[in-house]
């Protein structure tokens, strides 16, 4: 039996082969292992209604805003219940470097109330009743479901959509195509370290304005002969 290293296997694509999409994919896992087996999660939270919370946030923002906004928000309020009673006001003065900070907080306050009503203050932990939340679309639901729930996910964000076209993983034609191809190609349960291990290696070596397809490890790797760089559809 033989063993070949992760770098002969690349090399030997690279020089004899044009890889299928599977075999692309088995590459970028590998060094998506090796560059992070770990996977934390980059949001500060508490529990599962603190973490809904702040990925909500995180829309159009950075997680780095969002940890410094939520403490102070949390500390005023981190239950539904507590939350509910807060004046949108309140709130929005809280959240407002975030962005988007008359949506989110109406947001905020009408989920908990609807928490509080008609859940018992606790988090569904479905996507049908997390997807009727205020606020709550199918990538929020996604990171809840898989980061609180551990029930296998793929959240699709712009990195993940960026990335899985660079890598010749999905045609990008949309963020909902993006997630059923990745879906396909990995088991499910690599998805919810996947899902962090993509965003860690986009915000780290293939950024948007950075790589172009032509720079990173994985780029290269997976497409050594590309000399243009590869313009990416956005969501």
């Amino acid at each position: 039996m033989y063993f070949f290293s992760i770098h002969f296997l690349i090399d030997y694509y690279a020089t004899f082969v044009s890889m299928k999409k599977s075999e692309r994919a088995e590459i970028i896992l590998k060094i998506l292992d090796q560059t992070y087996p770990k996977t934390p999660i980059p949001l500060d939270h508490k529990d599962i209604y603190t973490l809904l919370i702040a990925v909500l946030l995180s829309a159009q923002c950075t997680d780095e805003r969002v940890n410094q906004v939520t403490p102070k928000l949390f500390k005023l309020a981190s239950t539904p219940k507590k939350m509910s009673k807060l004046s949108q006001d309140q709130i929005y003065k809280i959240i407002k470097p975030c962005g988007l900070g008359p949506k989110k907080s109406q947001a905020i306050k009408d989920l908990s109330l609807i928490l509080v009503n008609e859940h018992n203050s606790i988090v569904p932990d479905n996507f049908v009743d997390l997807e009727k939340l205020p606020g709550v679309g199918h990538k929020t639901a996604s990171v809840v479901m898989s980061q609180g729930f551990g029930v296998p996910a793929f959240a699709v964000d712009t990195h993940i959509h960026r990335l899985a076209q660079r890598w010749g993983l999905t045609d990008g034609k949309n963020v909902k195509k993006t997630e059923a191809d990745l879906k396909k190609l990995f088991d499910k349960s690599t998805w919810n370290k996947l899902h962090l291990q993509i965003i860690f290696w986009g915000r780290e070596f293939c950024q948007a304005k950075a790589c172009y397809g032509l720079e990173c490890k994985i780029c290269t790797s997976c497409y050594p002969k590309r000399i243009k760089p590869f313009a990416h559809k956005k969501p």
